[in-house]
């Protein structure tokens, strides 16, 4: 018998099947993004409320017709020759008639998103600047950002060169206006 040669994986192909192969405990989500593996516990209950109110709205005044996935695997452009970012955004927004999670995969590219929202909670860091920068990258739109520690909303718009070059910041209590696709005021005074 003859052993045959294999080619060395490289150390973004381990960081990837490693991560792929990630048995986290229910409840838990992991992502990697910017080389790093992160882990995070269920969220707690006003982390909750806040998505909850979030997406009440989204879905009853927007000007287009919106689906919503809560916790859905994006794969995004990443950084450099690290692999590709692998990112659960807390909710992916998309106009119904593009029917983009229909028979997506775990982990789906990005392309059709319209929105994605994530509320501050364990590692607030990370969404403030690490997920922002992913989001950029993958061109999703607009990124929604409530920042519970700092008592504010966020829009992040117009993405290039792995940021966004506009942003909006309002604190809990003001209302935020949410561009086209979905042409309305985001009212905050439910977060205070």
């Amino acid at each position: 018998m003859t052993a045959m040669a294999h080619e060395p994986l490289t150390q973004e192909q381990v960081l990837l099947e490693g991560f792929l192969a990630l048995d986290t405990p229910e409840g838990f989500r992991a992502e990697l993004f910017e080389a790093e593996i992160v882990v995070t516990p269920p969220p707690d209950g006003d982390h909750e409320k806040y998505i909850s109110r979030i997406v009440r709205q989204v879905i009853k005044p927007s000007k287009t017709d919106m689906d919503f996935s809560g916790n859905k695997g994006l794969r995004l452009k990443s950084a450099g020759a690290w692999p590709m970012d692998h990112v659960i955004p807390d909710v992916t927004f998309a106009p119904v008639e593009v029917d983009l999670f229909g028979g997506a995969h775990s982990w789906m590219p990005c392309d059709g998103v319209a929105m994605v929202l994530e509320v501050t909670s364990t590692k607030p860091q990370a969404d403030r600047e690490a997920k922002r920068r992913c989001y950029a990258r993958g061109g999703i739109p607009l990124y929604l950002l409530a920042d519970r520690d700092a008592s504010q909303v966020t829009l992040f718009s117009e993405p290039e060169k792995g940021d966004y070059r506009q942003h909006c910041t309002r604190p809990f209590g003001k209302p935020i206006a949410l561009p086209e696709p979905f042409a309305f005021d985001l009212e905050t005074a439910d977060f205070l």
